[in-house]
């Protein structure tokens, strides 16, 4: 057992095992020798701690087990009630002006606690050194008044020193953009704690209809610029404009045993994406969206010429991924490239697909995903389990273009992107209806490599088709078994396939294919 987060209230854990997401065995959560939780997901969160307050804590497992720590909560200068600072928290009376004033006159180190009540806000703006806590049974709504929403530009002139200073981005562009609810510009040390929740109220307004009218993008739910060390533990984020938690040309962000939900058919409310972001972990979280659960981004190419930003160093692990587009994407937005990525002990249910790499031409020379790991992953009734596209058509205006599009191999110049090596260990997939993975690559830059290894696929003998991969021309598919196009290096050990419509292994233009231990039964 290991710590993960501690505040000066809160405080986040996680059992150390391989099973994913789900601990081997339920456990009783002991605080100072009194039970305080029941358990049975690898990450749990104790709140409403005493700051400054050293305490000791047991996990005993149903079998009788026990591990015990002792953690030191930290402290801090204040705690404030926004309902003191005239918040009135009925979900009728508007409290943008008490918050937000609570929040400016907040001191260092101090934390705002927002007691049981739906508290109704326009957006508000976050400083550095704070603490949000948002206790049991409390609301952070937002209105849907979107004409008086501000609208925050893409970036603003420097008069005095030249240049322009960048503060919002949406859809891997510097992008006007409605303020979101909660939005954080070049703070740091900002921490959003607490069981109670942060709700866009997409659904009551017009976020969801004819958006693409709008005079500037949707907000986000919490949207950060290019801030550092940000927490973000135990909260729920719901109903969405469009994504959730938004972190651009951030370093150090945690989301920690957070939920974020939205209906399954709302538009674009994926759950976290964190672009062109340095040191980014998503531990113990449950997503259930309308579009991706995590899209992990690096701009397009406007954005990679301009500033060069990998997405870096990311650990995504212990979560349960539903519904939704895909459970871990990568791109399509991803100009400046990504690098060391860790995706362990995940759960996905009922994703359209389940690891999920999108691109296209135009993403440019720097746009290289390498040192990519997939591992100890639990998928049930994913539609695809492994996808690799680059023939992505969604998000540019030359989506439908020839460019695109076109099967030629066309010169390789610096609009073409690269894809480096990608591993994918330690599986086991069941229910699959349209393909087991679906690889596709770029004719004149194929996919250096990819690794299967200890993978098992079965498909549901009732599947439907659909189309693994967003792309022009898309072709239904049904049962289809290992489909990789494109690959210069294949490599698959100890691989099954069952129940597949035809041969469980496809691979067009790989100039290498190594198979020790694959099966098509």
């Amino acid at each position: 057992m290991k710590i993960l987060y501690c505040g000066s209230s809160s405080a986040c854990f996680e059992l150390e095992n391989t099973s994913p997401y789900y601990a081997p065995e339920a456990y009783t959560v002991l605080l100072d020798g009194e039970t305080c939780l029941q358990g049975e997901s690898n990450v749990f969160s104790l709140f409403g701690l005493l700051p400054g307050r050293t305490y000791s804590l047991t996990v005993r497992s149903a079998g009788g087990a026990e591990e015990c720590l002792s953690f030191t909560t930290e402290s801090e200068s204040c705690c404030v009630s926004v309902r003191d600072m005239g918040a009135v928290g009925d979900g009728v009376h508007e409290d943008t002006g008490a918050i937000q004033a609570a929040i400016n006159f907040l001191p260092e180190g101090g934390r705002l606690l927002f007691p049981a009540g739906t508290y109704l806000s326009l957006p508000l703006a976050l400083k550095s050194h704070i603490t949000l806590e948002f206790a049991a049974g409390a609301v952070l709504l937002g209105s849907t008044e979107r004409a008086r929403y501000p609208i925050i530009p893409g970036a603003a002139a420097d008069p005095a020193n030249g240049g322009e200073l960048p503060l919002a981005g949406f859809e891997g562009l510097e992008k006007d953009s409605y303020q979101s609810l909660l939005q954080g510009s070049y703070a740091q040390d900002v921490t959003i704690v607490g069981p109670g929740t942060i709700d866009g109220n997409g659904q009551n307004g017009d976020w969801w209809q004819d958006f693409d009218s709008f005079p500037a993008a949707r907000p986000r739910v919490i949207f950060l610029n290019r801030c550092r060390d940000v927490t973000l533990h135990g909260v729920t984020v719901a109903n969405g404009p469009s994504w959730h938690v938004h972190p651009f040309y951030c370093q150090g962000v945690r989301v920690l045993d957070c939920a974020v939900t939205a209906p399954k058919d709302s538009p674009n409310t994926d759950a976290v994406n964190p672009e062109s972001c340095d040191r980014v972990d998503i531990i113990g979280c449950r997503f259930s969206v309308g579009d991706d659960c995590i899209a992990i981004k690096a701009g397009k190419i406007e954005l990679a010429r301009k500033y060069k930003t990998p997405a870096d160093r990311h650990t995504i692990r212990n979560c349960l991924m539903e519904f939704g587009h895909g459970a871990v994407t990568l791109g399509s937005e991803l100009a400046s490239g990504i690098r060391r990525l860790a995706v362990t002990q995940c759960w996905f249910r009922a994703t359209d697909r389940g690891l999920r790499i999108k691109s296209r031409r135009g993403r440019g020379k720097d746009s290289v995903i390498d040192d990519v790991v997939f591992d100890n992953i639990r998928m049930e009734r994913v539609l695809t389990p492994i996808v690799i596209n680059l023939w992505y058509n969604c998000c540019d205006p030359d989506r439908y273009s020839e460019y695109v599009w076109s099967r030629e191999k066309l010169p390789v110049d610096d609009r073409t992107p690269r894809m480096g090596r990608f591993t994918f260990r330690n599986m086991e997939c069941t229910d699959a209806q349209v393909a087991a993975c679906y690889i596709d690559g770029l004719t004149e830059s194929p996919i250096e490599q990819v690794e299967l290894e200890n993978i098992s696929v079965t498909f549901d003998p009732d599947a439907r088709p659909a189309v693994p991969a967003m792309q022009n021309f898309a072709v239904e598919r049904c049962r289809l078994g290992l489909y990789l196009d494109n690959v210069r290096r294949v490599r698959l050990k100890n691989v099954t396939v069952r129940g597949a419509a035809g041969e469980g292994l496809v691979t067009d233009h790989c100039d290498s294919v190594e198979t020790d231990g694959f099966a098509a039964e």
